[in-house]
């Protein structure tokens, strides 16, 4: 038995929780799976899968080893970038989960990461802030660019590095195509911004919860026509229909090439939502984590990710 290939598709089950979804994910067949985790509880004596006609969960001996196999896995990883990492020149792959409306700051992080270690290997996943949270806890992803303030929400304790603060607008058609890119508009109250038809994104969303809470400060409730999870359907639909949409600064910068809209600072309330990097607190870094680190610590980088998310003053 391969005990660490077995921990691993331990872990594929768990965040499956099917066995034929595991199995693909691991690129093996169902039954390879099904009898390196009998394999599994024979080793280790105890019955870690509940089985049905489907998975049903695991036991309590299960729980615990599969924590056990996350942190095995996770220090395997920690050794292997480091014996294949020079002591400038760190190498592996680095996993970033951010929040829809903060993915384009985290493209542009991956991207200044990678050229300054082309041996590091950023890998930008989409999430929400509940599947961020799991899986930052599961140490199935590195790092986490969402919401500080649901980091007390959690058991596992982060160590959060602040990036900058969400400023909201109202993305709307302009009166007229721009000459250059998108232009910043005079501040709109949320009041008003309500009685507009708007695309807003799903419910379950953290950042529609900040936008709803938005305009009930305000005393009103928006006007959704259009819901959506994605943030290329938000932009799109203002571009390619007759709707207006409530974004955070860093999803206007990444659309400031459409010279046809316009984007307005919604203001009463004035809104600052704090955006931070967290990392998993109790396990140990590994050499492309390091760097992250590092970079997200560095005043060149804030500077740079401030301008793309704040005021946008200078667009």
């Amino acid at each position: 038995m391969n005990l660490l290939s077995s921990l691993r598709y331990l872990v594929a089950l768990d965040e499956h929780r099917h066995f034929a979804r595991a199995a693909q994910a691991c690129h093996i067949t169902q039954p390879a799976l099904s009898n390196a985790l009998r394999a599994l509880e024979e080793e280790f004596e105890v019955v870690i899968v509940r089985r049905g006609r489907t998975f049903v969960g695991f036991t309590p001996e299960g729980e615990q080893v599969l924590e056990s196999a996350r942190r095995m896995l996770h220090e395997h990883k920690v050794l292997a970038q480091s014996l294949r990492s020079t002591a400038n020149q760190p190498t592996g792959r680095l996993i970033v989960g951010a929040v829809p409306t903060a993915v384009p700051v985290a493209a542009r992080f991956a991207a200044m990461l990678q050229a300054k270690y082309p041996e590091v290997m950023p890998v930008v996943l989409s999430l929400s802030s509940t599947e961020l949270e799991k899986r930052l806890e599961s140490l199935s992803i590195d790092l986490a660019l969402g919401y500080t303030e649901r980091m007390d929400q959690r058991e596992v304790q982060l160590t959060a590095y602040p990036q900058y603060n969400e400023h909201y607008f109202l993305l709307r058609k302009a009166s007229r195509v721009h000459a250059v890119e998108l232009q910043i508009g005079e501040p709109i109250r949320w009041k008003d911004a309500a009685e507009l038809p708007l695309c807003l994104l799903t419910p379950e969303m953290h950042n529609r919860t900040i936008v709803d809470a938005s305009f009930a400060a305000a005393g009103c409730k928006p006007r959704a026509i259009i819901e959506t999870n994605s943030i290329l359907t938000m932009a799109l639909s203002v571009v390619a229909g007759q709707v207006c949409s409530v974004m955070p600064g860093a999803l206007v910068s990444a659309v400031r090439g459409y010279r046809e809209l316009e984007a307005l600072p919604l203001v009463t309330p004035q809104v600052l939502t704090p955006i931070s990097f967290m990392a998993h607190a109790a396990v140990r870094p590994s050499r492309a984590m390091e760097a992250a680190i590092s970079l997200a610590q560095d005043g060149a980088w804030l500077r740079h990710a401030a301008t793309h998310t704040g005021l946008l003053t200078s667009l």
